[in-house]
């Protein structure tokens, strides 16, 4: 198997990957300019700087490791309180080192350019604007999908015959199962491949899923079919056979009881396949679609400890690993590679390529809505928080309001909650490389 494909897709993952990260970056710094701060990096990646470039008061650059960015506002952490003495413990070290390190970013006569001087409102259109880039990234990607290329649907159009009536719902229906069997009503009746039909005993059809319950509703009796046929309309008489049928849900697949057989219910079996298709979508269905995924997305996010445990209990035991289990962005890489290497003709890549995309931006939004630091979730919390208090100093009068709240102070829950990100992050990496979910 050529490994070529593989590394395509990784490249191509690459390349959407980071330009969500630049524009989930751009939705930081644009509002945050237009309100007067001073920005003065915009990276994309960490680590050593490949490539930058200096343009008015911001350098522009790119780093060695793809794995985030960055946007520099200054001031992000206000000075001291008044009256707070420097701390001699590790944390109030840690503390007083972040503070002092941000307000010497600040330059003499800037302090109105420094962020933690923006107003209430301001700062959360700022820390809001990278998670809301990530969300309009998705949303696109989606339209693109749904309205321009489509879902699969099943229609009414023959697309292949069975020979005969099956001795079970299992059984093919040709060949040698044939032997000793009926035929099926649909080869007796005169269908042909590419008959589209149209009415059912009398019923105009819409629908494949109502196809098959006029079918189910006509077993053993004669009905009257009319199909489309090289654009002129047939009529053929057609009397289903009684047999169990699968269970199928709106896209035609069988549908599993809690034994994984398929679920059957008395019915009629006429005897063809129908033609898959694709629907393109009405644009209204692409913000339901999206907020649909955002929820699943959320709720995995709030089990993640559970599937954290799962996962790894999957890949390091003969259990085999859940296709919906969370993954590193290794094997997010791998699927990539899987997808540009499928026996599948381009477009259909491409969209399946664009859908794992907009699944990641929105996973990026989501994550960064987290109401912690590092991320822009514990930023905005912090941003509420110290609007929460002026607002209630103003409906008591206060002769003076809050100033900006100590950002600083919660540095040791952002060096917390990195150091668990790195450690859940290297659970996944292994997990990915030991047992990866495979979509093929």
């Amino acid at each position: 198997m050529s490994i070529v494909p593989h590394i395509v897709g990784w490249l191509v993952l690459l390349v959407g990957v980071m330009v969500s990260i630049g524009l989930h970056e751009l939705g930081h710094m644009i509002p945050a300019k237009k309100f007067g701060v001073r920005v003065s990096q915009y990276m994309v990646g960490f680590g050593p700087t490949v490539w930058s470039r200096t343009k008015g008061e911001t350098e522009y650059g790119i780093k060695a490791i793809p794995l985030g960015g960055f946007v520099r506002l200054v001031g992000m952490m206000p000075p001291a309180p008044a009256g707070t003495r420097r701390g001699t413990g590790f944390w109030s070290e840690l503390v007083a080192d972040a503070r002092d390190a941000s307000v010497a970013e600040v330059r003499p006569g800037e302090e109105h350019r420094a962020f933690y001087n923006l107003s209430t409102p301001k700062k959360l259109v700022v820390m809001f604007g990278g998670p809301f880039v990530n969300l309009l990234i998705a949303t696109f990607l989606m339209g693109v999908i749904l309205v321009g290329y489509g879902l699969p649907a099943v229609s009414t159009t023959v697309a292949q015959l069975s020979e005969c009536v099956p001795a079970s719902v299992t059984s093919t229906a040709t060949g040698n199962d044939c032997e000793e069997q009926p035929a099926a009503p649909a080869a007796a009746a005169g269908l042909e491949p590419g008959d589209e039909i149209v009415a059912f005993g009398g019923t105009d059809v819409t629908s494949w899923q109502q196809l098959v319950g006029l079918i189910n509703e006509s077993a053993g009796r004669e009905s009257e079919v009319v199909v489309l046929r090289d654009g002129e309309r047939t009529t053929l008489e057609v009397t289903p056979a009684r047999t169990d049928r699968p269970v199928v849900d709106e896209e035609g697949a069988a549908v599993l009881g809690a034994d994984g057989e398929p679920l059957v219910e008395p019915g009629g079996f006429v005897g063809f396949s129908p033609l898959q298709v694709r629907e393109q979508q009405p644009l209204w269905r692409v913000v339901p679609e999206v907020g649909n995924m955002t929820w699943q997305t959320a709720t995995m996010v709030a089990t993640f400890p559970v599937r954290l445990a799962d996962a790894a209990t999957e890949a390091f035991t003969a259990e085999e690993r859940s296709p919906d289990s969370i993954q590193s962005v290794v094997g997010v890489a791998r699927i990539s590679g899987e997808i540009m290497a499928l026996d599948e003709a381009i477009l259909d890549r491409v969209m399946f390529f664009l859908s794992l995309l907009a699944s990641l931006n929105i996973a990026l939004f989501v994550f960064n809505m987290i109401p912690l630091l590092p991320l822009d979730g514990g930023h905005l919390v912090n941003a509420l928080y110290e609007g929460g208090k002026r607002t209630v100093a103003r409906v008591r009068r206060a002769a003076v309001l809050p100033g900006p709240a100590d950002v600083a102070r919660m540095t040791p829950v952002a060096y917390v909650v990195f150091m668990i990100l790195l450690g859940v992050g290297g659970i996944l990496i292994v997990a990915d490389l030991v047992d990866p979910v495979r979509i093929t």
